[in-house]
């Protein structure tokens, strides 16, 4: 077994312990960092395949902007977490109904997409007739595959992502009755009259002095 191989088995591994944690770990922000972990283990298997820009881009976009974003929605919601485990094994048998579901669905889609590995092109074919490499980018193929067959879906992608985001603020700007927040309309709009008000009272010298000789009397 080569280096890259032994690579390949450590980052699987570590991948694989960190999306069982994802799924098991009962504080919140807890599965936000393993899911961290496993997104950076995934970067790394995607450079050993030789796609660079994956992993590039799945380090700078989902480590470095989505999952930052999770872990402060996380950590904004204040999450109750003995409210959330009750009733958990109520809904456990539709839950394991639903991940078996889910698991044979990818099962059957990995294993259909297994069996066309055969009638992939050749490396060979990347070489012209005199033998030399042709020049070949994985980042020029991808982003023609991407904006041109695959824009339809890239576009209902984006919508998702954006409606996800929208709906994220929209449950962090409830408003507290605890809360206090500065009325920014009334402080633009403030005069000087609104502000002071000059009361006429009588003169108090008076007052002062006949209190004064009344106390030097005593």
């Amino acid at each position: 077994m080569d280096a890259k191989t032994g690579f390949f088995y450590f980052f699987s591994a570590v991948l694989l312990y960190s999306a069982l944690r994802v799924i098991t770990s009962r504080n919140p922000v807890h599965a936000v960092l393993h899911l961290i972990l496993g997104f950076s283990q995934a970067a790394a298997i995607w450079l050993l395949l030789k796609a660079e820009f994956l992993g590039i881009m799945l380090v700078v976009v989902y480590m470095g902007a989505v999952m930052v974003l999770f872990l402060f929605v996380v950590m904004m919601l204040d999450i109750r977490i003995d409210r959330i485990s009750e009733g958990f094994w109520k809904h456990f048998p539709v839950a394991a109904a639903i991940g078996a579901l889910i698991a044979l669905e990818m099962a059957v889609v990995l294993m259909g997409g297994f069996g066309t590995l055969d009638e992939a092109k050749p490396v060979a074919e990347l070489l012209d007739a005199q033998g030399q490499v042709l020049p070949y980018s994985n980042t020029q193929a991808l982003g023609r595959l991407m904006y041109t067959e695959y824009l339809f879906p890239i576009e209902v992608a984006a919508a998702i992502l954006l409606v996800a985001m929208i709906a994220a603020i929209a449950l962090t700007l409830r408003k507290r009755k605890d809360a206090k927040t500065p009325n920014i309309t009334g402080q633009i709009n403030a005069r000087a009259q609104d502000r002071l008000t000059l009361v006429s009272m009588p003169a108090t010298q008076a007052a002062a002095t006949a209190k004064t000789q009344g106390e030097e009397t005593k």
